[in-house]
């Protein structure tokens, strides 16, 4: 049977040990409760997915102890990613080391959305950062939308071997706007480039299965491939609908059923299949 492997879920604490606060300059939202590895564990057993990727969130500071320590708790069903500050160009490439050799993370999220005045990713300062990360493999996922798509083409063509993800299918707004989204769909022609098809219901207008967005999610499969399609989703537990997303059976549900213009080779590859390569996942 195949793996199924949700590519992406925010979890966190708020504790002396795990503080909250801000990361990107603008950024103030703090949550109100913990979300938890354990809720997270809890979530996949009831509903069947044998692996999840735990992301560090944007209110949790640039301390990524908590999700070193939850991927360490549970190995064989949590996978690390960190986040690292890209505007401290004098300490990130030894921060990437240390998370990578010493807390066992094995990946890393950056959000250039965040940063609309800058190509913060492409500095000439954060040069020793990347290649840090390239000489360990680091799979990088990237919070984007189409503006900032040239500065992932060009770490993609830098670093053919790094393995890159955009999450949430990179934010096609418009609807029926296809054409203000191609850099996006663009970058497909990298073959380190993948995509997440998540955060499906966060801009439509039509309810459960957001036929409206339809139209994006099968572009980027017609584009990229299933084989380059992740699948993920947010938040574990009641998090989930609290913040605004389905509850991870609906999740579940909107791949299997409510995308039914894919066939079953391609929801297994969306479900896990790719995941299960990217990350060398095994049964």
């Amino acid at each position: 049977m195949s793996l199924v492997v949700d590519t992406h879920v925010h979890i966190w604490e708020i504790s002396e040990k795990y503080p909250v606060g801000p990361t990107a300059p603008q950024f103030t939202s703090k949550p109100d409760e913990p979300a938890t590895a354990e809720q997270l564990i809890a979530d996949m057993d009831a509903n069947g997915v044998d692996w999840s990727v735990i992301v560090q969130t944007s209110w949790s500071t640039w301390d990524n102890g908590y999700i070193a320590d939850s991927a360490s708790k549970y190995p064989g069903r949590l996978i690390g990613h960190g986040m690292l500050d890209p505007q401290d160009e004098a300490g990130n490439a030894e921060a990437a080391r240390y998370w990578i050799q010493e807390r066992g993370l094995v990946g890393f999220r950056f959000h250039p959305m965040y940063y609309k005045d800058e190509k913060v990713l492409t500095t000439a300062g954060n040069r020793a950062m990347w290649e840090v990360l390239a000489e360990h493999e680091a799979v990088i996922q990237f919070h984007t939308s189409a503006p900032f798509a040239d500065q992932i083409d060009e770490i993609a063509q830098r670093y053919p071997q790094m393995k890159l993800l955009i999450d949430h299918m990179g934010y096609p707004t418009a609807i029926g706007d296809i054409g203000s989204w191609q850099p996006i769909l663009d970058l497909a022609q990298r073959p380190n480039v993948h995509v997440k098809i998540s955060d499906v219901k966060g801009a439509a207008e039509e309810e459960f299965p957001f036929r409206d967005r339809h139209v994006y999610v099968k572009a980027l499969v017609d584009t990229f491939g299933a084989e380059r399609c992740l699948w993920g989703t947010g938040y574990p537990a009641h998090h989930r609908v609290k913040h605004g997303w389905l509850s991870l059976e609906d999740e579940l549900r909107l791949v299997h059923e409510g995308f039914d213009f894919l066939n079953d080779e391609q929801r297994e590859r969306i479900l896990g299949g790719t995941a299960a390569e990217v990350w060398g996942l095994e049964g």
